[in-house]
C-alpha cells in the first residue's frame, strides 16, 4: 500500500515487516562493524550534529568544516565504505522507479532527543532519481515542506519498517524530524531510530 501525500512524495506504511527490518538490523551492524558511526560537524562552524552516521555503497555523504560533500572513504578510518546489502538495492529497484543503482546510502542513527532541521537533498549531480528513505526503530516525526524554506510544512509519523520516497517535482523539498518518540518500537534494544536514506549521486551515463 502506498499513499501520495504530496505531488512527488509517497510514503509506504509497513513497507518491510518485522522480519525484514530484522534482517536489514543485522546488516547495518555489519557495515557498522567495518564503517563506524561518526559524529559529523557542521560546515564552518564545527557544530556537532545530533545526530551520528555511516554509509555503504560506491559513495558516502559526509560533513565537516569544509562543506558538504561524497566521498568514497570513511572520514575517521580512510577505509572504503561497506557494500550496499542486496536488500537495501531491492528497496530501491521497487522504490525508486528509477533505471540506475544508487551509489550512496547514508545511515543516520538518531539518539533519544536527536532531531535533523529542515534541509534539502542537493549535494548530489543526479536531481532526476528520486530518494528514498527507510525507517527501523523509534516513530519519528517527519516535517516536509516546498521547494522554500518559508513554504508551509506538514508532518507524518515514520514508524519502524515505513519507507518514504520523494523525486520529480519533490526532489528538492525541505524536510527533517522534529523529534522521536521513545519507546514506540523494541527493535533496537537501547532505543532510537535508524534511517537510510538511498541517493543516486552521480548523473547516469
Amino acid at each position: 500500500m502506498s499513499l501520495t501525500l504530496a505531488p512527488g512524495v509517497t510514503y509506504y506504511p509497513a513497507y518491510l515487516d518485522r522480519p525484514a527490518q530484522e534482517d536489514l538490523l543485522a546488516a547495518i551492524r555489519e557495515i557498522t562493524r567495518a564503517a563506524p558511526l561518526y559524529t559529523p560537524r557542521m560546515p564552518k562552524t564545527g557544530k556537532p550534529f545530533s545526530v551520528r552516521m555511516t554509509n555503504c555503497g560506491p559513495l558516502g555523504w559526509v560533513s565537516d568544516e569544509t562543506g558538504y560533500r561524497y566521498q568514497p572513504t570513511h572520514p575517521e578510518t580512510g577505509a572504503p565504505w561497506p557494500e550496499m546489502p542486496a536488500m537495501l538495492r531491492a528497496a530501491w529497484d521497487e522504490l525508486s522507479g528509477y533505471p540506475h543503482p544508487p551509489d550512496a546510502c547514508l545511515i543516520n542513527f538518531y539518539e533519544p532527543g536527536a532531531r535533523m532541521g529542515l534541509h534539502q537533498d542537493k549535494d548530489e549531480e543526479e536531481f532526476a532519481a528520486p530518494v528514498v528513505s527507510l525507517s527501523l526503530g523509534d516513530t519519528a516525526l517527519f516535517r516536509y515542506g516546498g521547494l522554500d524554506r518559508k513554504d508551509p510544512t506538514r508532518s507524518v509519523r515514520l514508524r519502524s519498517g515505513d519507507a518514504i520516497v520523494f523525486g520529480g517535482p519533490a526532489r528538492l523539498i525541505h524536510h527533517g524530524i522534529d523529534r522521536l518518540i521513545a519507546g514506540s518500537s523494541d527493535l533496537l534494544p537501547q532505543g532510537g531510530r535508524l534511517n537510510l536514506t538511498l541517493r543516486k549521486v552521480g548523473r547516469a551515463l
